[in-house]
């Protein structure tokens, strides 16, 4: 029968407590199963804290990436977008023949930069190459001393040196030498000039 009287459970308590005490063997046991369960204890306590806190940080990750990755929404990560730039192909333009249209609009070009009769002001002779040129490159016009402008009139038909489907690079002769004209397409003003120079 086991002992259940408070007198008798404080006599094992102290034969439990004082085993070690009875001999130097006992009390190097005790003292190797004490150290014993304490590594132990101090080794399992790191590893679940740690397990136990992996699993929802986890989950968390998990669900935070399904939207980004295929989600109804449709929104990308910053990654994603640097990605799909990188690695766009760039768009190039593409080798066609030369358009007629750039081809008169280099031709009427040429017209208007030899047509400068003496008189005529720098305003006038602008206003006659406007039509046919981009905004961006008329003001650099201004710059031209119309004296020193050698032709008074286009003695030939335009030649296509270079052509895509966006631009077109002709070559204008005049009887004061021949004009390189490069000629763009634009979204609202249609074939337009961006630069010239005497050819080569």
């Amino acid at each position: 029968m086991p002992i259940r009287t408070n007198r008798g459970r404080s006599a094992v308590y102290r034969r439990l407590w004082g085993w070690p005490l009875r001999s130097p063997k006992h009390l190097i046991a005790f003292a190797i199963v004490l150290i014993a369960v304490g590594v132990l204890v101090a080794t399992l306590i790191p590893v679940i804290a740690q397990s136990t806190g992996n699993a929802q940080p986890g989950a968390t990750s998990s669900s935070e990436q399904q939207p980004t990755q295929g989600g109804s929404s449709g929104a990308t990560t910053t990654p994603t977008t640097t990605e799909t730039r990188l690695t766009a192909p760039l768009s190039t333009a593409t080798s066609a023949p030369p358009a007629p249209q750039a081809l008169t609009t280099a031709t009427n070009f040429a017209k208007a930069w030899a047509n400068h009769p003496n008189g005529i002001s720098k305003q006038q002779w602008l206003a006659g190459l406007k039509p046919y040129t981009t905004d961006e490159y008329l003001p650099q016009l201004e710059s031209i001393d119309l004296a020193n402008i050698p032709a008074n009139k286009v003695t030939g038909q335009p030649v296509a040196k270079e052509s895509t489907t966006s631009s077109v690079i002709a070559e204008v002769p005049t009887d004061g030498g021949t004009l390189r004209i490069s000629v763009i397409s634009t979204p609202s003003q249609g074939w337009r000039v961006s630069h010239y120079d005497k050819a080569s």
